[in-house]
């Protein structure tokens, strides 16, 4: 056994050495990192203790995405990693790990604004940003028309539905679940990690 967690080889914390009163335990056993990349799905199932599963995914391109405010979830593509706060080895490898800022393709997204709201999202400077309307029923029409009363983006946001690309943050452990879910990044959050990927 190669990775080992146990605490028994570190020192105490007043810098003195620990005796070890045991061999390397099968327990305290630990695996090599996943290491997940972007790519055509590829999960390799790992035996763990006591017979449990754990789904390790070498290579993803799709992960499912939530935009807060908007209350909504879609399945969206895997486009690059952006920024990683533990290591920018991670950065450069375009490694998947939970806590880096990625970004998604913004056009599911774009296309349920578009349908809930009856309104153009990510529209350049200087062209129309009304959406041919739909021929609905009367109702829907009031229902859609409501909506737009309490419409509200984000400047930032729209200004990257223009380029059809969002910043993400995962959420998941693709190591362990085999999955790439996240959110997408707005408000205050959006700008540090802004601000972070500028002092690069």
């Amino acid at each position: 056994m190669g990775i080992c967690r146990d605490s028994r080889h570190k020192r105490r914390e007043t810098g003195g050495r620990r005796q070890s009163i045991h061999k390397k335990r099968k327990f305290e056993m630990g695996r090599q990192p996943a290491m997940t990349k972007i790519g055509d799905k590829k999960v390799a199932i790992v035996r763990g203790r006591g017979g449990n599963s754990k789904f390790r995914a070498q290579r993803l391109e799709t992960g499912n995405f939530s935009w807060g405010t908007e209350n909504c979830t879609r399945k969206v593509r895997i486009l690059d990693v952006n920024y990683n706060a533990s290591n920018n080895e991670l950065v450069r490898t375009k490694t998947l790990v939970k806590g880096a800022i990625i970004l998604i393709d913004a056009h599911p997204f774009k296309e349920w604004y578009q349908s809930h709201y009856g309104r153009a999202i990510g529209v350049k400077k200087g062209t129309k940003g009304d959406v041919v309307a739909k021929k609905g029923s009367d109702h829907v029409t009031r229902k859609i028309a409501k909506r737009q009363k309490a419409e509200k983006i984000e400047q930032a946001l729209d200004d990257q539905f223009v380029g059809g690309r969002l910043f993400a943050k995962i959420t998941s452990r693709p190591g362990q679940s085999g999955r790439c879910d996240g959110y997408v990044l707005e408000g205050p959050e959006l700008q540090f990690y802004k601000r972070q990927m500028l002092k690069k």
